[in-house]
């Protein structure tokens, strides 16, 4: 009995620290050619891509990642988006992706761009709005959330 509650033991705290270690932005990834398939997506299911800018290195972007996944922000964030993550690196990757949206990176990660169907910009952080996003919170992330989706629809 003591050699199943240690394996059970074993196994809950592996996926936890599993859980803890998962990597939001795929290093490997193409960002130009993912940034396209989102927005094609989003125009044939009538939603707006959202390209989150960070890194896995990041808690801000991590915790963010972690919010979108959960509640009333998951919610949202499936019904009115299509979400790319573009891997920043230590500011020294997928740069030309980032050029396009301005100073994104300015003022820190995580950033976002808020595209319309056709590929034009309709709000991006230039901020560091969610910079802080642990100190956010749950509540403070889904806020900045629906404020940016409300300058979306003027």
């Amino acid at each position: 009995m003591k050699k199943w509650i240690a394996l059970l033991s074993l196994l809950l705290v592996t996926g936890v620290v599993s859980a803890q270690d998962k990597k939001p932005y795929n290093e490997a990834a193409d960002a130009k050619a993912e940034v396209q398939a989102a927005l094609k997506t989003a125009k044939a299911e009538n939603k707006a891509t959202l390209i989150v800018f960070g890194g896995n290195w990041c808690g801000d972007c991590k915790m963010l990642d972690i919010e979108m996944h959960q509640g009333d922000l998951a919610r949202l964030v499936n019904d009115r988006l299509v979400v790319v993550k573009v891997d920043v690196g230590r500011f020294d990757k997928n740069l030309d992706v980032v050029d396009r949206y301005g100073k994104i990176l300015k003022n820190g990660v995580p950033s976002v761009a808020l595209l319309r169907s056709d590929g034009t910009v309709v709000y991006q952080t230039d901020g560091g709005e969610l910079a802080d996003a642990r100190k956010m919170g749950r509540e403070g992330v889904t806020k900045f959330f629906v404020a940016m989706l409300d300058k979306a629809k003027k």
